[in-house]
């Protein structure tokens, strides 16, 4: 495995302060933010002097129903190669759901959402993990995730659902010790019997980050200092094995250089203390060298997991399980962002808050990439967002979101105010770009909605 040392979060926002920072040995991008063949000059500076970037895509949901998408494999492909990275990271997760499997809209959830720990769940996993390891030109790791709602009729831990992972398909993995404290607080899960039932040997790295509590929720916001029980989980894995590599995570209100450096000093502290507790309590014990040496996962779940697999290769097909999950999925995501019934087992109350959750995140989001929005609405953007939020499930990315969300507005003859409503007009017909072409339903439709919003 690389030896990666201390790295932290590539943002546009930190750009010129992570080049600033002494001892910086790696940095990762968000994937999905990158365009290959015009990087940003930061990058490209720390690649230059020997800074490894590594790419960490949000958006290919592996852990949904669905195969993964060739566009998405390609582009990540990409990435990797015009950075020279020599590993890949992403989620196990799922962020979108319905479409053909389940002969229902298409919807976006714009969140990483967990996936059930269930047989059906890890079968389609590792279907979708090995075709995305042919596709990509370097490994593959995956990060387990941060989650609000726990899904009923588990029949893993998140430890044996890992170990089964990686037995599996042999994949690397991404252990982010902040996603195993918000899964403590938020769903009871004991993070040192997670890190005891663990394959160590298969991290590739590992995140820390911060967030807050709220109500008795703890949100994983990447906007907060790292709190210390996230550094005391971070001893215990340190405990059992020297990660490769550790980068802090920061992702929102961005602190000063100072405080990140004191941040990274903090984590760096932290494995050298636990390096320290490691060989002090070494000392004195003898070693037999022809034994074997501990892989460090003592989970329960083993290779004969009942699936769909035999051997290296992949048997049966997964349709069936994927059918089972695709409606399992298509039910929770709707009733979160579509306002349907809740799927019978969840907590209503906690799926509640991942809704409002869910909201706020698209509106943050769809702030950002159509920054002009808040500057044309004012303080009339937020509440006029999460109202047609309600409503009106994403069914694309987040620009698409915010054109969508401006036509609704100017159909409805809103704002009131009428050079609001004209400045609106003319941001949105700037950017929803030409007529499609002419004689498909979606093109018709298209040049009507232009007709309409330009008599207003």
């Amino acid at each position: 495995m690389e030896r990666l040392g201390t790295g932290i979060g590539w943002r546009p926002e930190i750009a010129d302060a992570v080049e600033r920072i002494p001892g910086i040995d790696w940095v990762e991008a968000v994937a999905e933010n990158l365009c290959p063949g015009h990087l940003p000059e930061s990058l490209l500076r720390l690649r230059e002097r020997g800074v490894t970037v590594i790419p960490h895509g949000v958006s290919l949901g592996l852990g949904g129903a669905d195969r993964p998408d060739d566009a998405r494999l390609k582009a990540l492909a990409e990435r990797a190669e015009a950075l020279a990275s020599p590993l890949i990271t992403e989620h196990i997760a799922f962020v979108r759901a319905g479409g053909p499997l389940t002969a229902s809209a298409h919807l976006e959830a714009g969140h990483l959402l967990p996936v059930p720990r269930t047989r059906d769940a890890l079968d389609v996993l590792c279907e979708n993990i090995r075709i995305a390891q042919d596709a990509l030109p370097v490994p593959l790791a995956v990060e387990n995730i941060a989650a609000l709602i726990s899904w009923p009729g588990e029949e893993m831990t998140e430890g044996q659902f890992l170990y089964d992972l990686v037995d599996r398909t042999g994949v690397r993995l991404l252990i982010d010790v902040a996603n195993l404290h918000t899964n403590h607080v938020n769903r009871g899960e004991d993070p040192v019997k997670a890190l005891d039932e663990l394959p160590v040997e298969a991290i590739a790295y590992v995140h820390v980050a911060g967030g807050f509590e709220r109500d008795g929720v703890w949100h994983d916001s990447h906007a907060h200092p790292v709190p210390q029980p996230v550094l005391d989980i971070l001893s215990e894995l340190a405990s059992r094995v020297t990660p490769p590599g550790v980068l802090l995570e920061r992702d929102e209100n961005f602190p000063e250089p100072g405080e990140l450096e004191r941040e990274l000093g903090a984590i760096r502290g932290t494995l050298e203390k636990a390096r320290t507790a490691v060989e002090k309590e070494a000392e004195g014990k003898t070693v037999d060298p022809s034994l074997p040496r501990p892989s460090g996962a003592t989970g329960t779940a083993t290779a004969t997991t009942a699936g769909t697999e035999t051997g290296p290769g992949i048997g049966p097909g997964t349709d069936p399980a994927r059918q089972r999950l695709a409606l399992a999925q298509t039910a929770l995501l709707s009733a979160l962002v579509a306002a349907t019934p809740v799927p019978e087992g969840f907590d209503r109350v906690r799926l509640g808050v991942q809704a409002r959750a869910l909201a706020a995140k698209r509106a943050d989001v769809v702030a950002k990439v159509a920054e002009e929005l808040p500057e044309i609405l004012g303080a009339a953007y937020r509440p006029a967002f999460l109202a047609y939020a309600q409503g009106h499930p994403m069914t694309g990315g987040y620009r698409r979101d915010a054109l969508d969300f401006a036509e609704h507005l100017l159909l409805a003859s809103r704002p009131e105010d009428a050079e609001t409503r004209r400045l609106l007009r003319d941001w949105w017909l700037e950017r929803s770009g030409p007529a499609p072409l002419s004689g498909r339903p979606a093109a018709r439709f298209a040049r009507a909605t232009r007709r309409v919003l330009l008599r207003r």
